[in-house]
């Protein structure tokens, strides 16, 4: 199976734990576009989404699904997100495709956070995958320096603007012993929107594609 099956396989699975006439939560990213594909084959079956990106929402008004603006959504059953990196205790590194601050906001609305994404992304300890952190302009070369005093390497991702109008610095060299730890104190740094660490509010479920298939970690 290659790696692209694998995500595929992770992604129709999670169609198992949508629920018929709610609003689902739609991540980013390459495992997220298999589960949009997936969840066109049941759109008469929901009332809409949310997405968590441009992209996404492009790709889901393609389907037809309704997208709605989070502001107008009271609650939502289940979101369905990839990681760069997840460990067994359900945290994770996300952002690489730039769009963290939004997904971390869905992921605060949904009821439940559901984690999809191949074999290879399963980690013991975060950090290996560059740590993105979305920070206001003004404020680039402020935050690089913090980072630099946290033991990290932050590199400017070049070309890259956020949904949100914001850059990103990707942290390098970390091992991140305390990712709730980390996740708090690089957020309270003036000028960071937020960080790609989920470990606060990390997944509620894990479905990975393994070479035998999707497997559901809990």
């Amino acid at each position: 199976m290659t790696q692209d099956e694998m995500k595929k396989a992770a992604a129709c699975k999670a169609l198992e734990f949508v629920k018929e006439d709610t609003i689902v939560g739609v991540g980013t990213g390459s495992t997220v576009n298999h589960f949009i594909d997936a969840l066109a084959t049941i759109k008469h079956k929901i009332v809409g989404a949310v997405s968590s990106s441009e992209e996404s929402t492009k790709r889901l008004k393609a389907y037809g699904i309704e997208v709605f603006d989070l502001n107008s959504v009271d609650e939502i059953d289940v979101y369905i997100d990839g990681a760069d990196e997840i460990t067994e205790h359900m945290q994770m590194i996300k952002g690489g495709g730039a769009a963290l601050t939004r997904e971390k906001i869905v992921a605060a609305v949904a009821k439940t956070f559901i984690c999809i994404c191949d074999e290879t992304k399963q980690v013991p300890i975060l950090g290996k995958f560059p740590l993105p952190v979305e920070v206001i302009p003004m404020a680039r070369s402020y935050v690089a320096r913090e980072l630099v005093k946290l033991g990290g390497d932050p590199e400017y991702r070049q070309g890259v603007v956020t949904d949100n109008g914001n850059v990103i610095l990707d942290v390098h060299n970390l091992e991140i012993i305390d990712p709730k730890g980390l996740e708090n104190t690089i957020n309270s740094i003036v000028g960071v929107v937020t960080n790609g660490l989920f470990a606060n509010r990390g997944a509620n479920l894990l479905i990975l594609g393994t070479a035998q298939g999707a497997k559901i970690v809990k």
